[in-house]
C-alpha cells in the first residue's frame, strides 16, 4: 500500500512566538493610546497647582460651592456661596450670611465691579459692599491674581498626599495637595481672614482640574479655627451673567 511520506509538523514554539509578540506589541500600543496621565505624574506638587490654577483661569466659568458648618457662634459672617462664577468676570448664585445668629439667604449678582443683592426687608435689588458682610466680590473667585488660581500658587509646603474619590457622582479618583498660604493671600479671597497662616488642602483630578479645596484657620477676629470647603465643577460653563 503506498504511503505518504510524513510531513513534520511545525513546533509550537516557532508558531507561537510571533503571535505572542504581535499580541504583546499590539497590548503596549493600546495602552500608551488610551491611558490618561496623571497631573501627579512627573511633576512635583507645585507644578500640578500651576496646571490647577491654569484650568481655572482659562475657563469659560465653573460651578462653585463654598461651604462651611463649623461658624463660630455670635459671628456675622458667610454661611455659604453658591453659584456660577465667569471669566467676564461675573457671578451669580445665593451668598448665605449670618447677621445676628440668624442666617440669611441672598441672591447675588456681581459684575463690572459692582455686587448687586436682593437684601431681606427690601425691594429689588440693591448695590452693597460685601467686605461689611465678611464676604468677597464673589466675581473674582477665580481671577488669576487675588481669586482661588492666585490661592493656588501661593501654595507654601506643598506635599502630595493620598488619592481620595471625588467628583461630581463621586467617580474620579482626585490626588490631594497639602500646604499652607500666608494670612494676607486668604483675605484676598475671604476678606474676614485674620489667621497669620492657613491650612489648605486640594484635590486635583487626572486632567488637572481643581475639584475641590479646604481651607483651615482663622476666618473671623478673636474666633477659634474654622473650616471652609469649596467645590469646583463644570469646567468650560457658559453664561451671559448681566447687571440687574
Amino acid at each position: 500500500m503506498w504511503k505518504a511520506d510524513a510531513m513534520p509538523l511545525p513546533r509550537a514554539g516557532s508558531r507561537l512566538a510571533p503571535v505572542l509578540l504581535s499580541a504583546a506589541l499590539l497590548v503596549t500600543s493600546l495602552g500608551a493610546c488610551s491611558g490618561k496621565e496623571s497631573p501627579a505624574e512627573e511633576r512635583s506638587p507645585d507644578e500640578v497647582l500651576a496646571l490647577a490654577a491654569d484650568h481655572l483661569t482659562e475657563t469659560s466659568g465653573v460651578e462653585l460651592a463654598l461651604t462651611t458648618e463649623d461658624l463660630p457662634s455670635g459671628v456675622s459672617g458667610i454661611k455659604s456661596a453658591i453659584g456660577t462664577a465667569t471669566s467676564a468676570p461675573a457671578f451669580e448664585g445665593t451668598i448665605a450670611v449670618v447677621v445676628g445668629g440668624t442666617p440669611v439667604d441672598v441672591p447675588v449678582i456681581a459684575v463690572d465691579d459692582v455686587v448687586h443683592a436682593q437684601l431681606p426687608f427690601t425691594n429689588g435689588w440693591n448695590v452693597v459692599d460685601p467686605t461689611e458682610y465678611g464676604a468677597p466680590d464673589p466675581s473674582g473667585l477665580i481671577d488669576p491674581d487675588d481669586g482661588f488660581p492666585g490661592l493656588l500658587g501661593l501654595t507654601e509646603d506643598a506635599t502630595e498626599g493620598e488619592s481620595v474619590r471625588g467628583g461630581a457622582d463621586n467617580d474620579e479618583i482626585l490626588t490631594t495637595y497639602d500646604g499652607t498660604v500666608p494670612g494676607p493671600a486668604m483675605a484676598k479671597v475671604i476678606p474676614s481672614a485674620t489667621g497669620d497662616s492657613f491650612d489648605v488642602q486640594w484635590q486635583v483630578a487626572d486632567d488637572g482640574e481643581l475639584r475641590k479645596a479646604v481651607l483651615t484657620g482663622v476666618f473671623y477676629a478673636d474666633t477659634p479655627e474654622m473650616t471652609y470647603t469649596v467645590t469646583f465643577a463644570d469646567y468650560g460653563t457658559e453664561k451671559d451673567i448681566t447687571a440687574p
